[in-house]
């Protein structure tokens, strides 16, 4: 018989189609097994709708085969087949499908779940062979026509001896090449793993003959082949299923299984949402990070599912960067089975359903900080630095969204608070919100700049991630209060006695301090101070850019040339001032040797390094000598 050609485009359209829209080849069963479905799911509501079909919906299957020998997979349904019109309308011309016109005519009362709505799905199957046959015989007919086709060159249609209602599926796969390894699909524990992964929540059980070894004889350790037929899906999802009728050794089990964790999750977060989009999903939070999260080969998103068959293993679009440690399913209607990536980014549908997730998360971990701080703490110790990240990325777009989920060590608690938190407990007449920035705990704990501060009752904000002072930074202010750090020159915390008396100090001793900043070069100005304690000096920055940040910048890659704008501080009433002052009256070489001692020990006590260590130590040795 001759050849009829594709109604649409011919070659260039279906090559296109296999080689742009699907770039993963082991959807093709994927897409068969949702047409089989589909084809079950008609056939299944006209006997809902029409008293003239009787369909026993228990014995609605698909069923899978293959044969080594042939290099052939055969994919079977008993649902309402293709008349010979429908092979031509439907196969024959790409892109259209009889599953999106029966939705169209189905009204808007009836609901019943329908996969497909585009016709390229059955399409993908010629990626993985070259010749496909399509054997089908209509519900509503007494005759079976057979479909077959080696691609693009066109089809033909001929009469078939089928006996039963149905459509059977046939490809007969091609030859393996270098790069390609087509063989492994004629494999039992491959086909049952792609029906897993991409078909498990079909409503329709999937079924096929499966091996089990059998103990032959113990003694002599011999073994035995038994073939059963097996339903390899389950068929029901768990978001599907109330949550109420859900044990929580279900979800933890589902999570360790899906996502290949050896603990439970610390979180489960299910939805249920219809209205302007409608989606259901079970999400999680885990109770560690990855090994890989925090590199670059770790991959964010949720496996997105439509009506049971999974679209994308990992659709980043679902979740911001800041919840990117969140993992689950979401399974949607809204969307069709076969849109491409592209499509996706621009769905309107998932731009809503991710916007609900998102909204979710926060409100979860919000309630879980208020009603279970402990959990929280746990989850915060592990993925607190994301949310640090999301408030400062993007230029703080998404500071308020995520300000109060964030949390630091507190100087008087001893342990991590929130924003709110810290400033519910503020004293009367304070206004500023103190924070330090340091390498650990301990080191901020005793630092010079600290002192005054906690002299005056205030509790200080420990921050010792990386991250933690550009956060603060993006949120700017909590409540009205701003942020100030200790290690700034301009706390304005001393007493109008002591300013007067520092102001004194500093107007009196003003050529000796210039002669010091000329010395060091690298500050912007040396001053004596009365806010330390003990200490003899202390580096503090003014402007944008602090000590802590310079550090930040100096540990990347690329030198961005941004440091700190710093001021050496000397504490007025150290003995160390009146040593400096002796020596810049008597004896100018000695006070310049102390001026570059003073410096770098401020350094060190900032935590930063020292450019000239051997010149340091050699006057640290000199002075001592004397």
């Amino acid at each position: 018989m001759k050849k009829k050609e594709f109604k649409s485009e011919s070659k260039r359209l279906l090559d296109l189609m296999i080689n742009s829209i699907y770039t993963n080849k082991d959807i093709f069963l994927r897409e068969l097994i949702s047409n089989s479905s589909d084809a079950l799911d008609k056939l299944y509501y006209r006997s809902l709708t029409d008293k003239k079909v009787k369909v026993n919906k228990d014995k609605l299957a698909i069923n899978l085969s293959f044969n080594e020998n042939d290099r052939t997979i055969t994919i079977s349904d008993n649902g309402c087949g293709m008349t010979k019109e429908e092979l031509e309308s439907n196969l024959g011309t790409i892109a259209k499908s009889g599953t999106l016109q029966f939705k169209e005519n189905m009204s808007k009362d009836e609901k019943i779940d329908i996969i497909g709505q585009f016709g390229v799905g059955f399409y993908s199957a010629f990626m993985v062979s070259k010749k496909i046959v399509v054997n089908s015989k209509s519900f509503d007919s007494d005759e079976a026509y057979s479909w077959e086709s080696e691609g693009a060159d066109g089809y033909t249609i001929t009469p078939s001896d089928k006996k039963d209602y149905g459509t059977d599926i046939t490809l007969f796969l091609k030859d393996d090449t270098e790069n390609e390894d087509y063989s492994k699909y004629l494999n039992e524990y491959e086909l049952k793993g792609l029906i897993k992964k991409y078909s498990d929540y079909i409503s329709f059980p999937i079924k096929m003959e499966v091996t089990h070894h059998h103990l032959k004889d113990e003694e002599k350790h011999e073994y035995e082949d038994h073939k059963e037929i097996e339903t390899i899906n389950s068929m029901v999802p768990l978001w599907k299923k109330n949550s109420k009728d859900v044990e929580d050794s279900e979800y933890e089990n589902f999570y360790m299984d899906k996502f290949s964790d050896y603990d439970k999750p610390l979180k489960v977060i299910t939805s249920n949402v219809e209205g302007l989009c409608t989606y259901k999903s079970i999400l999680f939070i885990p109770s560690h990070a990855p090994s890989d999260y925090y590199s670059q080969e770790y991959e964010k998103g949720l496996s997105l599912y439509t009506n049971g068959v999974l679209i994308m293993d990992k659709c980043a679009d679902l979740l911001p960067d800041y919840f990117s440690f969140v993992k689950g399913v979401v399974d949607t209607e809204d969307l069709s089975l076969n849109i491409s990536r592209e499509m996706l980014q621009e769905s309107h549908s998932l731009k809503l359903i991710a916007k609900n997730i998102e909204s979710k998360i926060r409100k979860e971990l919000e309630t879980m900080m208020k009603e279970d701080k402990e959990t929280y703490n746990s989850f915060f110790k592990t993925f607190g630095v994301q949310l640090k990240y999301g408030v400062y990325n993007n230029y703080g777009a998404d500071k308020d969204k995520l300000k109060d989920l964030v949390m630091f060590y507190s100087s008087k608690h001893e342990r991590l608070i929130s924003l709110k938190e810290y400033v519910d407990e503020m004293k009367d007449g304070q206004d500023k919100i103190y924070y330090a920035s340091g390498s650990s705990i301990t080191k901020i704990d005793s630092m010079p700049q600290v002192e005054q501060v906690k002299d005056k009752d205030y509790d200080i904000l420990y921050l010792t991630d990386y991250v933690d002072e550009f956060c603060i930074t993006a949120i700017s202010e909590y409540e009205g209060k701003k942020f100030a750090n200790v290690e700034n020159g301009d706390l304005d915390l001393e007493t109008e006695e002591e300013k007067e008396e520092t102001k004194k100090d500093n107007e009196s001793y003003s050529d000796l301090l210039k002669d010091m900043a000329s010395e060091i070069k690298d500050v912007s100005e040396v001053k004596f101070t009365n806010k330390l304690k003990k200490h003899p000096v202390c580096l503090t920055s003014k402007g944008d850019v602090s000590i802590e940040m310079q550090k930040v910048f100096d540990a990347m890659p690329n030198d961005l040339g941004i440091k700190a704008e710093t001021i050496l501080e000397i504490n007025a009433k150290h003995p160390i001032a009146d040593k400096i002052k002796e020596l810049y009256k008597n004896d100018k070489d000695e006070f310049a040797k102390y001026t570059k001692i003073l410096y770098s020990e401020a350094r060190i006590i900032a935590g930063l390094p020292i450019d000239n260590p051997t010149e340091i130590s050699n006057l640290i040795c000199d002075c001592l000598s004397k």
